[in-house]
């Protein structure tokens, strides 16, 4: 399990080491978000964080040891919300990490591609207010994203079948978004989108463009990951284990 975690930290500065790389910004007001671009990775690394929270509930149903544990710990709640408190720990920790390496690579590599204080851009620098949000925000969007798919886990228990769900509200959503012709629906559709309304709080420019602000979109998947927990803990207190 904690290989999946080394995995999501691994894939998210890879990709944001990549984007990075890709990008250009020839000219002054090139309209990019240096931020958001070196945090691309988020949008892959979520996936691996996903699958490492419905592994930590479907293992325990997939080897019997449920029982077990809810012998020795009667309330389920109290069991749900241990496992929630574990989880958010061990993901607000390898997010940080993630998140702070893809800043620092987007800091080193960014610059040789354009991004100069010449064309607009400033060093990518963590303490910097919008890019402190961007970067806080992308650490508690992963742990909204573990929590979801500990939600999903608890209330169908069968690995493969939460991990498509989850993976489905993440990327499916979007693709659904976008085949709507009317602007004003597709418009909705992106607000209540969990991975489109989530990641906004990594907009550092151009805040009047997306659906949602930054700290609503966050908001939107806080609702999600809710949503899910609650179906979780009520389909968990009335079933046998």
């Amino acid at each position: 399990m904690g290989r999946l975690l080394l995995l999501a930290v691994a894939l998210t500065v890879a990709v944001g080491c990549g984007t990075a790389k890709a990008v250009k910004c020839p000219d002054a007001g090139c309209g990019q978000d240096a931020v958001k671009l070196a945090l691309t990775g988020v949008t892959v690394g979520q996936a691996v964080v996903a699958v490492f929270a419905v592994l930590a509930v479907s293992g325990e149903y997939g080897t019997g040891m449920i029982r077990t544990t809810f012998t020795a710990v009667p309330n389920r709640l109290t069991v749900l919300t241990a496992k929630a408190t574990v989880l958010t720990t061990v993901v607000l920790a390898s997010g940080t990490v993630a998140v702070l390496a893809s800043l620092l690579v987007g800091r080193y590599i960014l610059p040789g591609n354009g991004f100069t204080e010449a064309h607009g851009y400033a060093p990518l620098y963590p303490a910097d207010g919008p890019t402190l949000r961007a970067a806080v925000g992308s650490v508690l969007y992963l742990v909204l994203i573990a929590l979801i798919g500990l939600g999903v886990a608890t209330a169908v228990r069968e690995a493969a079948t939460a991990i498509g769900i989850v993976l489905g509200l993440l990327y499916l959503f979007p693709v659904v978004t976008q085949v709507v012709n009317d602007p004003e629906w597709q418009r909705h559709l992106q607000q209540i989108s969990p991975m489109t309304a989530g990641l906004a709080v990594q907009a550092t420019v151009h805040l009047h463009e997306p659906p949602i602000g930054p700290w609503a979109g966050l908001g939107v998947l806080a609702t999600w990951a809710a949503a899910a927990l609650l179906v979780g803990s009520l389909l968990l207190h009335r079933r046998d284990a």
